[in-house]
């Protein structure tokens, strides 16, 4: 139906070929080209991770969980046991806990940038998914409207066809009406 991108742009989304961005771009060639569009952000991220977006992706899925907090609550309970019960007479870290305090201090100045680490490269993972959806989108748009311009197209044709045998129609009946005279 249409052979050049630029007629696309301007007869299905009424869009000069400039006025496209660049994945807009990319959509109208593969529609023209017919080819599907098919990249997944998750095997994009898969192959390009490097071993620290490993480690923050295992420390946020892990500092993130139901077992790291049950763990963190019974280690703090033991701690505090452990420095108030069982070693009355000379705990390593009496009350005020303030060596509790500093490793718990270290624990979350370490472990936050890491989890914004894995957010980050999450909401980078988002973003791709997003353009992939609005690529997809497009597209499924551009299906349609070509569709929709293919129906008008043949029932304009149809109704030229009908126009045609109706004229036919009439003149057979002239000629009928002409030769019962």
């Amino acid at each position: 139906m249409y052979k050049k991108p630029e007629e696309i742009a301007e007869r299905l989304l009424d869009r000069k070929w400039d006025a496209l961005d660049d994945s807009e771009k990319k959509v109208i060639q593969e529609f023209v080209a017919r080819k599907p569009i098919n990249h997944s952000a998750s095997k994009h991220y898969a192959g390009k991770r490097t071993f620290g977006e490993i480690v923050a992706d295992r420390v946020a899925a892990f500092g993130g969980s139901w077992t790291f907090i049950i763990l963190f609550f019974v280690i703090l309970f033991l701690w505090v046991i452990l420095n108030t019960i069982i070693l009355v007479t000379k705990p390593f870290d009496a009350y005020p806990f303030i060596f509790l305090n500093l490793v718990l201090s270290m624990l979350a100045a370490v472990q936050a940038p890491i989890i914004m680490m894995s957010q980050n490269r999450q909401a980078s993972k988002d973003r791709m998914d997003a353009e992939h959806d609005y690529e997809v989108n497009l597209r499924a748009e551009l299906e349609i409207i070509g569709l929709n311009h293919k129906l008008d197209d043949l029932r304009e044709q149809k109704w030229i066809d009908l126009l045609e045998i109706q004229q036919k129609q009439i003149g057979l009946l002239e000629k009928l009406l002409t030769e019962k005279r």
